[in-house]
């Protein structure tokens, strides 16, 4: 009776992880939604939100010639062309390890998520409430094109190379997402927002490819600590360093003028930035480690 309840308590525990694993992709997606949501009712439709976001994006005047190198380079290297060859490249590598579905999935993952960010971008209303006058810019296509081909690349490249390509692909959507700041070409809520868009387009695939693949296939194992413990330790400490400098921001704009300066502002954005990329890249890596093994003991 003991081994009997025994096998019926493992097979429980077997379905409940099983369902969770199908699951949770959804929840990672509406969670993403929501907190792209937040982000535009708070620092697009309100005064205050609007006045330090900009107040980030006009304090990033950096004068540091190798600074202002690398990401000028960088955005320059953010081009329609060289994103496509990234993605035929994502794409054959799935054709190669006998993985259409990642290959069809890396596909509609690029063209959902820049699609849905140019047509939010053109149909969303930016009122004009701190007196900049500037045109919508919310969210970042610059960002999501980065994003999301960083992100098909985790996806189709093998389970061991997947940690190493999180932490590759976070370095570099985070360099592209603080240009674009430094450019003056989006404030920090726009690649915000743009890379919670992108994660939740591919929960959403990540969703379909485990359904497909249901029926018995056991989740792969948990991704490597040394990809997601930096992942999340800059994520805690950029988070920290937001909530901290967005205070200052705050109080510099509404009781104490002039406390801090237009760089500390930039700054503050910055870390809300690396905050962002390193949690939606842990999210990202974790779901993608999540990836079913194929059903007859293909390479995955």
């Amino acid at each position: 009776m003991t081994a009997v309840a025994t096998r019926e308590a493992r097979g429980a525990t077997s379905t409940d992880r099983l369902g969770w694993h199908s699951i949770s992709p959804l929840l990672i997606a509406f969670l993403a939604a929501a907190g792209a949501w937040l982000v535009y009712r708070v620092f697009i439709r309100t005064g205050l939100g609007q006045t330090v976001d900009t107040a980030a994006m006009r304090g990033g005047d950096v004068r540091h010639q190798q600074v202002t190198e690398v990401l000028s380079r960088t955005l320059g290297a953010t081009q329609l062309a060289a994103l496509a060859v990234v993605c035929l490249v994502a794409v054959g590598v799935g054709v190669l390890r006998r993985r259409l579905d990642l290959s069809i999935g890396a596909a509609l993952l690029v063209v959902a998520a820049n699609v849905a960010v140019q047509q939010l971008k053109a149909h969303l209303d930016r009122p004009d409430l701190d007196g900049s006058a500037m045109p919508n810019s919310f969210p970042s296509g610059h960002t999501a094109a980065a994003a999301s081909v960083a992100f098909v690349l985790i996806l189709v490249f093998p389970r061991a190379l997947r940690g190493a390509m999180g932490l590759l692909g976070a370095t570099y959507v985070t360099i592209v997402a603080v240009a674009t700041v430094w450019a003056e070409w989006h404030r920090p809520s726009d690649t915000v927002a743009a890379l919670l868009i992108v994660l939740a387009c591919g929960a959403l695939i990540t969703w379909v490819i485990r359904l497909r693949r249901a029926g018995g296939e056991r989740p792969s194992i948990a991704p490597a600590r040394v990809a997601t413990f930096p992942l999340v330790l800059t994520a805690l400490i950029a988070a920290a360093g937001f909530v901290f400098g967005l205070a200052c921001v705050v109080m510099s704009e509404r009781v104490m003028p002039d406390l801090v300066s237009g760089r500390f502002a930039f700054l503050t954005g910055v870390a809300g930035i690396l905050a962002a990329v390193a949690g939606t890249f842990y999210f990202w890596v974790r779901l993608t480690a999540g990836d079913p093994l194929p059903e007859q003991g293909g390479k995955s």
